[in-house]
C-alpha cells in the first residue's frame, strides 16, 4: 500500500471501510471483525503511507450512530458508546481509527461521522434509522471537508435531531439536502 501512496504523491488521503454491498444481515454481522481490523490496522498503515508520501490532509470516514446514550442532538464532543455489547467491535474500531487520525503527526486530520447512508448504491433507498444521510450529501461533505475543513470531528447527517450538524454547516458549508444533479 505504501508504494501506491508514495507513487500517487497525494495531498489528501481518505480512509474508508469495507462492508458488503448487499443488505444481508448475516454477511454484514460477519464483516464487523474485518472492518474493525481495517479501521485499526489499516488506518495505522495508511497514515504511515500518507506521512511518507508528504500528504497534508487525512480524512477519516466514521459513524455518527455510535454515541453513548444521552440527550440528543449529540455534538462532536459527546462520548462514543464503547460499552455497547451489540456493536462494541464496530464502535471501538471507529474510535481507534478516529484517534489515530487526530493524533497523527504532520497531518491535518478531518473526521467525518456519517449517519447511516441511504440512496442509490446503498442498503436503503430512504432513511431507515437516525441519524441518516443521503449518499450524495455524504460525498459532497467529503469534498467540502478536504477542500476547506479544519482538523477535528464533524457530524455529517440529515437534520433529523439525532446529531447536531451545526459545526459542519458553519465550518464546511455542509448541506444535508445536497443531491447530485
Amino acid at each position: 500500500m505504501s508504494g501506491a501512496v508514495l507513487a500517487a504523491r497525494p495531498d489528501v488521503v481518505i480512509q474508508l471501510t469495507d462492508l458488503p454491498r448487499e443488505f444481508d444481515q448475516a454477511r454484514i454481522s460477519a464483516s464487523y471483525p474485518n472492518n474493525a481490523r481495517i479501521r485499526s490496522e489499516g488506518t495505522r498503515n495508511l497514515i504511515a503511507a500518507a506521512q511518507a508520501a508528504g500528504a497534508r490532509r487525512f480524512s477519516v470516514q466514521s459513524i455518527a450512530f455510535a454515541y453513548a446514550p444521552g440527550g440528543e442532538p449529540h455534538v462532536e464532543t459527546d462520548p462514543l458508546n464503547l460499552a455497547d455489547p451489540v456493536r462494541a467491535i464496530t464502535v471501538r474500531g471507529a474510535a481507534d481509527m478516529e484517534q489515530q487520525g487526530l493524533t497523527a503527526s504532520g497531518l491535518d486530520a478531518i473526521v467525518l461521522r456519517y449517519g447511516l447512508l441511504y440512496g442509490p448504491g446503498t442498503w436503503y433507498e430512504t432513511p431507515s434509522h437516525r441519524p441518516a444521510l443521503h449518499v450524495d450529501a455524504a460525498a459532497h461533505a467529503a469534498l467540502r471537508a478536504v477542500a476547506r475543513g479544519k482538523s477535528g470531528v464533524y457530524n455529517i447527517a440529515d437534520d433529523d435531531g439525532a446529531v447536531s450538524i451545526a459545526k459542519a454547516r458553519a465550518e464546511l458549508g455542509f448541506d444535508p439536502g445536497f443531491r447530485a444533479a
